[in-house]
């Protein structure tokens, strides 16, 4: 069940990080790496931030274990799902009213005219986050079930939304362009509400929505681990967003040069390492509650080693071709070759912590499943500490690849921290002893 798991999965986030590709190499082509690309992945940088690690991250690995310990499961999950909504529903709409705050804070490299191009983009792309949150819900409630195809297959149809509103802008001014993707990131998450719905129909988990009177000792506990579970999934894209905040203080192009680069570096890391996470979290979660470690230790071990191969193999392949990566997939139109080899160097400093991400995200499922949350996060936070530290000492001598290696050494800090709490034993035992 592990491999099929995995496979849906990888499948489905292969097909969705293709259309992704396709979509950079529009946008790379039509907007090519300036201001205007800038101030569209600013605007849309920010609800993708609370998104991984508010919705799919945090959200996920506290939801899981919590319901299933719950013993009125729809009464829970019910009262969850109301005040979390209702609570993204108003800070979008704080987000609205502030958007040019929120631009400074987010970009505060940004001129006062590129905070007033920028602004009313990221009004606009917050929306998504309460809409992607009601995917993640209905997301979470189908992988309890081991149903992973449709969370898999349906985030490409962000892809597809964000294809359309190029192609149907391509002849419009740069600027109106930036507004029909913003308007297509919509459209993408309507569209994976829709395909959820049908999915949560077909499997008769429609009475979550009947949101009847909870228990507060459940809906406490799930909040204590949601708080962790946020703070301690949110090393790796705080990291990101870091990067782009001290990189609007650079040339023109470097925020780019950061998100074209990490989109490369997050194909392998979603391919193996998320696919194999979201497939084994239920699988673990379920064997620590009914406390068969053995059985969690067996799933690990597999799982890992599997990891270990893939990432490795995927590293080695970026870093040989990591020119002839981003010339295929980027150089034409607006993207000329300079853009090709910033780029490239970056990539490059990204992959050397591709192993060391994927396999914490494995090792971190051991405390999510034990419901050690806020342990997990101060782990993340220290290497988050460390991650800043290393972008101060490394933007002014090595500029955006400085950034990107700062977050690679933060990796490894992540990993060691890790393991240290997964613990020598548990190690020794996963690799060095039958199961």
């Amino acid at each position: 069940m592990l491999i099929k798991s995995i496979f849906t999965n990888s499948s489905g986030i292969l097909v969705s990080r293709i259309l992704g590709f396709v979509r950079d190499l529009l946008t790379a082509s039509i907007l090519g790496a300036n201001i205007y690309s800038d101030i569209f992945f600013v605007a849309f940088k920010l609800p993708n931030l609370f998104r991984r690690i508010f919705a799919e991250g945090a959200f996920t690995q506290a939801f899981i274990p919590s319901y299933a310990k719950a013993k009125y499961k729809i009464r829970f999950s019910s009262i969850i799902f109301l005040q979390l909504f209702a609570f993204l529903i108003v800070l979008s709409l704080v987000v609205t009213l502030f958007s040019s705050l929120i631009t400074k804070a987010i970009a505060l490299g940004f001129d006062e005219q590129t905070v007033a191009l920028a602004s009313p983009l990221v009004a606009i792309n917050f929306y998504y986050l309460p809409l992607i949150f009601v995917v993640t819900f209905m997301a979470a409630l189908l992988q309890y079930k081991h149903h992973f195809a449709t969370t898999a297959y349906s985030t490409a149809l962000l892809n597809l939304a964000l294809i359309a509103a190029l192609l149907i802008s391509k002849d419009l001014e740069k600027y109106e362009i930036t507004f029909y993707l913003s308007y297509g990131v919509l459209v993408g998450g309507i569209l994976q509400v829709l395909v959820h719905l049908f999915a949560v129909k077909k499997y008769n988990l429609c009475k979550i929505f009947t949101f009847r009177k909870h228990q507060k000792k459940e809906e406490n506990r799930f909040y204590k681990s949601f708080l962790g579970a946020t703070v301690g999934s949110s090393t790796a894209h705080i990291s990101a967003f870091l990067d782009t905040w001290l990189a609007s203080f650079l040339v023109s192009g470097s925020i780019s040069y950061l998100y074209y680069a990490n989109r490369v570096f997050q194909l392998p890391l979603a391919l193996f390492a998320i696919a194999t996470s979201i497939a084994l979290f239920p699988m673990i979660a379920r064997a620590i509650k009914n406390k068969d470690e053995n059985q969690a230790l067996k799933l690990m071990k597999k799982s890992s080693i599997i990891l270990i191969a893939l990432l490795s193999f995927a590293t080695l392949i970026g870093i040989v071709f990591d020119k002839k990566i981003i010339w295929l997939l980027f150089e034409r139109g607006a993207f000329t070759n300079e853009d090709t080899l910033n780029t490239a160097l970056i990539l490059t400093m990204y992959l050397i912590g591709l192993l060391p991400y994927g396999l914490a995200k494995i090792f971190s499922l051991w405390l999510y499943s034990h419901e050690k949350q806020f342990l997990a996060a101060k782990i993340s936070m220290k290497a988050l500490g460390f991650n800043i530290i290393f972008s101060l000492l490394l933007i002014k001598p090595y500029g955006a690849a400085g950034l990107a290696f700062a977050s690679t050494l933060s990796g490894f800090i992540l990993l060691i921290l890790t393991l240290k709490e997964f613990g020598l034993k548990n190690l020794k035992t996963l690799y060095f002893s039958k199961l």
